[in-house]
């Protein structure tokens, strides 16, 4: 019989019982944390404080490297606590908080991503409407758009669906995250993983199908840039869809996959998404990046 008396607490087993393991990751993990938060914060300063990056595409990044300091600082803190700590433990309302954020982060990047895509296909296959379209007024509906429609498309079916947590209550993770949660829940949970399935359907896959027809068009248009002109076109692209390929590589693995089969696997693959990932993003747009190269180079002189 399962026992269903209700847990007021979390055990995250984390990476290892053994402190000296956990003593060694602690150092790295604090490195790339720092590494993340130093690197989202120097793009986001460099762009406001210089004009001639102000401009709709720039503007979509500086969303971006904030998504990515929400991104990290949402599981990265309470893990490098967890590391150093034998009682690896989250009060069930701190834990519901956490993986609720952490989708609403996760689901605001999926759309923002989509976003910059467009961006790219009216610059490359309207440049003359460019201004038109994308002047800042719509840039500021487009940003609030992102954050309202992730917020309603995570927040809603979680209210709809009340949620508790029984004994045993241990989560082979270092975060609350979502599938795992699940596995914590006192009633049948095939309805909830139902609702996932058709959230991560509408603010993944959709905004991830949006991206290859913006970028169908999009190289359907390069190719009949004489070749001199297809380089420069191209280097606009390349940062953002490095950014696509390993933001959507994992997403895509993590929550459209059985959730059962994929829990342990999901763990480490959360590692890349929500730690390494968002460190990775400013080193990418800035070395990709001829204009925020060159500010830098700029500074560092």
């Amino acid at each position: 019989m399962t026992n269903k008396t209700l847990a007021t607490e979390v055990i995250l087993l984390g990476f290892s019982d053994n402190m000296k393991t956990n003593m060694c990751l602690f150092p790295i993990f604090l490195l790339i944390y720092a590494l993340c938060i130093f690197g989202n914060c120097l793009i986001i300063c460099v762009i406001i404080l210089n004009p001639p990056l102000q401009t709709p595409m720039y503007f979509f990044l500086v969303n971006l490297s904030f998504v990515d300091l929400c991104y990290s600082s949402t599981s990265i803190p309470q893990m490098l606590v967890d590391l150093l700590s034998t009682r690896r433990t989250i009060s069930v309302i701190g834990c519901l908080i956490q993986f609720k954020v952490f989708l609403l982060i996760g689901a605001t990047e999926c759309q923002l991503l989509a976003v910059m895509a467009y961006d790219r296909y009216v610059a490359i296959c309207r440049p003359l409407h460019y201004h038109v379209l994308m002047r800042w007024r719509v840039c500021c509906y487009l940003a609030a758009y992102v954050w309202i429609f992730s917020f309603i498309n995570v927040t809603i079916p979680s209210l709809a669906m009340p949620f508790t947590v029984c004994y045993p209550n241990k989560i082979n993770h270092f975060m609350c995250e979502v599938l795992s949660v699940l596995k914590l829940s006192c009633d049948d949970t095939s309805a909830q993983e139902l609702v996932i399935f058709s959230v991560g359907f509408v603010v993944l896959l959709l905004p991830f199908v949006l991206i290859l027809v913006s970028y169908c068009c999009i190289i359907y248009s390069v190719l009949k840039i004489p070749s001199a002109g297809r380089a420069k076109a191209f280097s606009t692209c390349t940062s953002h869809l490095a950014v696509v390929a390993m933001f959507f590589g994992t997403g895509l693995v993590t929550y459209l996959t059985p959730s059962s089969e994929s829990l342990y696997q999901n763990k480490y693959g959360f590692v890349f998404c929500a730690i390494i990932s968002p460190m990775i993003h400013p080193l990418i747009y800035s070395l990709n990046n001829r204009d925020v190269k060159k500010i830098l180079m700029k500074y560092l002189k």
